[in-house]
């Protein structure tokens, strides 16, 4: 059956979606936007024509006229009786709105390691013995989950390879978790921004998010998350402490306590998210690893993102949990990544000075960049991980991020970050790309600026876009 969407609610997710485009290619633009975040769900029913229309304060006509742009780009299909639905995005379809060519900065993740084609060639060429095995290997090999056991004991959580459980990356390892360990209407607290994948993961799951704010100034919101954790008593508690993404901040040693103290009072599990925490920009001193139950990694930010390995660091009893749970949804990690995956690991030490060179020299040209063409942007300081999440000084995240994909540029709009919905007035841009690159980056998102906050005055006072736009 198909989810449907009520006009309120997509009104909240389209945010200000008004430009100086035509009323109808503007809201088909940012119906668009909404599909391609995730932020619709395929096979979700939209609002009936007349019923968005009274909500947006616009004619019927022009949500008609909306609906069939869509339509004609394949991101809805209208059915007799039951309105109109979207549908499963392919690359074809995202590429009738936008072309894809350009400039793709949604995902936040590195160029490949130089040194992996020598590795990966090291590893073909001892085939004849990964052959001789089965193939079939649901906890991963012994050989990787002892390096990764002693890399995480050399970071001060002490871990017997027995504690370890490799997967095809972090997001499987979420996906398993919650697919075994939470029931549904669970509540899982959440930071707010967040992983969109993850908190997509826990709501597939049946799970309740209740959301906790983390902001670039302030860091954590301690209070609420102890009121959080004492009125709803989380089943568990997922965290990014090291660089969270998006927000780029890392947990002080008192914000680690109260959540260490806060989870462990109401009997919650606390997830932590490390798989950024080795992406470090500037040196110094670290707090201690903030105690968890359960903590997942994987190689895809230090090492590449083709490389899907990943694990997940528990103790034995959930390790047993979720082994015999995996084989329902598949049958362990490929032998030849997990033969590459080995070899990296005993050279991480070698890898990660690399990888610091090159974040720190797209954070430096993206800050500069940033500062030159758009001073009034609120522009944080981060030392460590992939991105920054800018403050805009006004909601027109979605709407900037339509115009610059028009001019090639592609970014994910702060609300696809939202737990709660918001963060229109943020914007994540990652800094994994060339310095050049993104000076080139900037420089659309600069034009595309310009447009979209002109926008905002040629709107009539009082209409509901510029009431939200304002707020």
């Amino acid at each position: 059956m198909d989810s449907r969407l009520s006009a309120r609610a997509l009104v909240e997710l389209l945010g200000f979606w008004r430009t100086s485009e035509p009323a109808y290619d503007a809201l088909a633009d940012g119906i668009r936007l909404l599909c391609l975040d995730n932020r619709i769900a395929p096979e979700t029913a939209l609002p009936a024509e007349r019923e968005l229309a009274v909500a947006l304060g616009i004619s019927r006509t022009t949500v008609a006229a909306a609906y069939r742009a869509l339509r004609s780009t394949g991101h809805i299909l209208s059915r007799q009786g039951s309105g109109s639905v979207t549908r499963p995005l392919g690359r074809t379809t995202a590429a009738r709105w936008f072309d894809r060519e350009g400039i793709d900065l949604q995902q936040a993740s590195p160029p490949a390691w130089p040194g992996l084609p020598g590795v990966i060639a090291e590893v073909a060429a001892s085939a004849t013995a990964l052959v001789s095995r089965s193939g079939y290997d649901i906890l991963g090999h012994a050989g990787l989950r002892a390096a990764i056991a002693e890399r995480c004991t050399r970071q001060g959580i002490p871990t017997i390879p027995e504690q370890i459980m490799v997967t095809n990356g972090a997001q499987h390892a979420l996906n398993l978790i919650a697919s075994t360990l939470l029931r549904r209407a669970d509540r899982v607290l959440i930071e707010t921004p967040t992983y969109p994948h993850a908190a997509e993961t826990f709501r597939r799951s049946g799970s309740r998010l209740v959301g906790v704010p983390v902001e670039v100034g302030h860091g954590w919101d301690v209070d609420r998350a102890a009121q959080a954790f004492a009125r709803t008593a989380p089943a568990l508690a997922y965290l990014m402490p090291e660089f969270q993404n998006p927000t780029g901040r890392t947990m002080t040693a008192s914000e680690r306590t109260a959540f260490a103290r806060a989870a462990h009072d109401s009997g919650s599990m606390l997830l932590v998210d490390d798989t950024i925490s080795d992406l470090v920009i500037d040196a110094g001193e670290r707090p201690a690893p903030l105690p968890a139950a359960i903590r997942v990694g994987s190689l895809a930010k230090s090492v590449w993102g083709g490389l899907r390995v990943g694990w997940i660091r528990a103790d034995a009893d959930v390790i047993r949990r979720l082994r015999a749970a995996r084989a329902s949804h598949d049958l362990g990690t490929p032998d030849l990544e997990q033969a590459v995956a080995t070899r990296v690991m005993v050279r991480l030490d070698e890898i990660l000075p690399q990888r610091s060179a090159l974040l720190r020299a797209g954070r430096d040209a993206l800050v500069a960049a940033l500062g030159a063409a758009v001073p009034g942007w609120s522009v944080p300081q981060v030392h460590g991980g992939v991105a920054l999440w800018v403050g805009l000084g006004a909601p027109l995240s979605s709407a900037l991020v339509m115009d610059a994909a028009r001019h090639g540029l592609h970014l994910s709009a702060g609300p696809r970050f939202a737990v709660d919905g918001g963060h229109e007035r943020h914007l994540r841009i990652p800094f994994t790309a060339e310095p050049r690159e993104l000076e080139r980056a900037v420089d659309i998102l600069a034009a595309s600026w310009a447009t979209v906050s002109a926008d905002i005055s040629h709107l009539e006072p009082g209409t509901p876009a510029l009431s939200e736009a304002l707020v």
